[in-house]
């Protein structure tokens, strides 16, 4: 493999588990702070595979986690409520 290649797998691989995990993660929580994290998880995870198809994976991570906090923390626990996280 070329670097670039290479370089282009490595980061697919990692976007990949980034998703992952924040899917295994994602989307719960009673408080406002579980669903920040969770949202921002799932953001960040995201962002990454978005960014990393512009060229600019931890760009789009940080944005996309952001975003997903951003969301989680303004939303009700009658808005969304997937149950309790699985850090909890």
């Amino acid at each position: 493999m070329t670097t670039i290649t290479m370089h282009n797998y490595l980061l697919a691989a990692t976007a990949a588990v980034l998703l992952l995990g924040s899917v295994s993660l994602g989307a719960c929580g009673d408080t406002k702070g579980d669903r920040a994290i969770s949202g921002g998880a799932i953001g960040a995870g995201a962002g990454a595979v978005g960014g990393l198809l512009v060229g600019s994976p931890v760009t789009g991570a940080v944005i996309g986690g952001a975003a997903g906090a951003a969301a989680g923390a303004l939303t009700d626990k009658d808005q969304i409520d997937l149950g309790k996280p699985a850090w909890r």
